[in-house]
């Protein structure tokens, strides 16, 4: 951690109006970015650790519970003493994209609306649809909105610049 006389911390930025923290200095900016990125990853840590635990000693009791419920995934409640525990094993299913591709043109070719099946998703990759010769992109532009995900910014002291994503 850096330390520069009277620079704040992260326990007294939470007490600033963000005009003020606005108005520090880019060193203090960047090192309390810094700071937080650190606290940041020392708190995933330790809820990971506390989460595993919770994990190992609840483990087979949920899953007995769900096998006595004749269960393989979802949601069950037990206690233990007064805390009660919800576990959930979510389902995840994935499906074989070019089967089901093939699957819907029979349904199609059988004279019958896929739709009523299964949900249709066509998708462009961005990095295709800059590569397609003008012509092709004119056509498709008016099935096309941009939007912007969230901005970020990098500050650093000395070293390379790390986004907040890479902190």
């Amino acid at each position: 951690m850096n330390t520069i006389p009277n620079r704040p911390r992260l326990d007294d930025v939470r007490a600033m109006p963000v005009g003020a923290v606005m108005a520090l200095p880019a060193e203090h900016l960047a090192m309390l970015q810094e700071d937080a990125a650190a606290a940041l990853e020392a708190s995933k840590t330790l809820k990971d650790w506390i989460d595993g635990a919770i994990a190992r000693r609840y483990a087979e009791r949920a899953q007995a519970l769900r096998r006595a419920q004749d269960k393989d995934t979802g949601t069950i409640r037990f206690e233990d003493g007064p805390v009660t525990i919800v576990a959930d094993l979510p389902k995840k299913v994935d499906w074989d994209q070019g089967r089901i591709g093939e699957i819907v043109e029979r349904i199609r070719a059988a004279g019958e609306d896929p739709r009523a099946y299964v949900e249709i998703t066509i998708k462009v990759p961005e990095r295709k649809y800059t590569a397609w010769p003008e012509t092709i992109r004119q056509a498709f532009e008016p099935a096309r909105t941009l939007r912007t995900g969230k901005p970020s910014f990098r500050l650093s002291l000395g070293g390379p610049a790390l986004s907040a994503g890479e902190l």
